[in-house]
């Protein structure tokens, strides 16, 4: 599921509330009395609008309970969707640095590379690797590239990869990788 999903569940349910809070909005007034006698017509009046402040106070009485009701759904819906965002992006980070093989293979036709990387949970993401034009990568791209070497300091912190394959790795290898892999169970 999209992440943009769980982001617009809880927008969704704010604006729903915000549309269903103000349905059934009514500023009326009770009807005035027809009675010629002034003592009647207020007496009439003053219980009219007795009756009508009832009426609206339990009707606002109802309306905050729904309201409360609803902030709570809400409150769940958006504690459900942080979470499930914070395990989907813990997820996604934490699938990049469990690899626990790189193997270089040659393609069944032609003379092409494929990085074949597996994961620590035993899926495997393959990659063509394929090598463009001198003249057609950009400054940006080339500038990425570090020369430099690694520090004493930086390799204290880095941990070990025992090289199995039949030749050495190379020098200079960069790969950039654009586009997703598939992945497969094996």
């Amino acid at each position: 599921m999209n992440p943009m999903f769980i982001v617009a569940i809880p927008l969704v349910l704010v604006i729903v509330g915000m549309v269903l809070n103000s349905i059934g909005l009514s500023f009326d007034q009770p009807q005035g009395s027809t009675e010629q006698d002034p003592a009647k017509r207020a007496a009439i009046e003053g219980e009219a609008y007795r009756r009508f402040f009832d009426l609206q106070r339990s009707r606002a009485v109802k309306r905050q309970q729904r309201i409360g009701q609803y902030a709570w759904l809400l409150i769940i819906a958006i504690i459900g969707s942080s979470i499930w965002l914070y395990m989907y992006t813990v997820n996604k980070t934490a699938l990049t640095s469990q690899i626990a093989a790189l193997q270089t293979l040659a393609k069944e036709e032609g003379n092409e590379t494929v990085l074949s990387v597996t994961l620590k949970d035993g899926s495997q993401v393959k990659y063509l690797i394929k090598s463009p034009p001198a003249d057609t990568l950009d400054a940006a791209t080339k500038e990425s590239i570090t020369k430099g070497k690694v520090s004493t300091w930086d390799m204290e912190q880095s941990g070990t990869i025992l090289s199995v394959g039949e030749s050495p790795l190379p020098l200079g290898v960069a790969l950039k990788v654009s586009i997703d892999p598939i992945i497969k169970k094996d």
